[in-house]
């Protein structure tokens, strides 16, 4: 097709979007405002350290078992109450705004475990609504959280614990780039930060498929996890601003605590 050969319909969209994508280069913006934040620095450490902002998404990455739903809950809990005994600098800024959560991969039980541990965690605070996707295909999963984001009120932070369950092949170049372009979407439109997970490749340190490739290419926040026993070592592997320190967590009595380093209060 030429550009004589567009009809109405196109030229119009085509004009909307050169009214929408036009930046002006003399406009200032404004950093995008913190979803999740670890540490921070400045003189009087007012600029904090971000983890996601709205706007953005980013990844958590890991072979089977590796405790990825364990960093989601301290992330998640923190974002809910804004901090917590467990996250030590991780801290949250909902601002009363919502947290949808998704897990496309566990059964009821296990689910509930981790939505049960999230809420425990946070002290029951924040407006918190987990799902259970495990049962549908994957195009009903992703067509009902695109229904589902877009009818909800003040929506601040979004979970899709199993990325890769919403397309039938992550090593399919076309369906792994439309599913990163829904996030891109979702997260600009809605301006929400949306934390996704999924599997490592077997001994390697890369994310599966093409898909994991595409959410390296545009994600904010790519984190890998690392198990040396009972311990857990969390790796900002990639980050669009300053990296988050890297930190280590354990498991005490079923719950997720970040390890304080001797110098860490100093």
């Amino acid at each position: 097709m030429t550009l004589n050969q567009l009809d109405n319909s196109d030229k119009e969209r085509f004009k909307r979007i050169l009214k929408e994508s036009y930046m002006d280069p003399t406009k200032e913006v404004g950093y995008p405002p913190v979803a999740i934040s670890m540490g921070s620095t400045g003189h009087n450490s007012e600029y904090p350290i971000c983890l996601g902002t709205y706007g953005n998404f980013s990844f958590i990455q890991a072979p089977p078992k590796s405790r990825k739903t364990f960093l989601v809950s301290l992330l998640v809990s923190a974002y809910l109450a804004g901090e917590t005994k467990y996250s030590h600098k991780i801290k949250g800024h909902s601002d009363g705004r919502k947290v949808i959560h998704y897990d496309t991969e566990q059964g009821d039980f296990h689910a509930q475990r981790v939505f049960k541990r999230i809420h425990t965690m946070s002290g029951g605070k924040g407006d918190y609504s987990p799902y259970s996707l495990r049962e549908y295909s994957f195009t009903d999963r992703l067509e009902f959280i695109d229904w589902h984001l877009y009818n909800v009120d003040n929506l601040g932070l979004v979970v899709i614990d199993g990325v890769a369950d919403l397309i039938p092949d992550v090593n399919d170049i076309n369906m792994s780039n439309e599913l990163v372009q829904y996030l891109m979407r979702w997260t600009k439109e809605l301006q929400i930060h949306i934390i996704t997970v999924i599997h490592s490749n077997f001994n390697s340190t890369k994310p599966t498929g093409h898909l994991g490739s595409f959410l390296e290419k545009k994600t904010e926040t790519q984190i890998s996890l690392t198990n040396q026993g009972d311990t857990t070592e969390v790796n900002c592997m990639r980050s669009r601003g300053q990296p988050f320190e890297n930190f280590d967590f354990n498991i005490i009595s079923g719950l997720p605590n970040i390890i304080k380093n001797d110098f860490d209060d100093l």
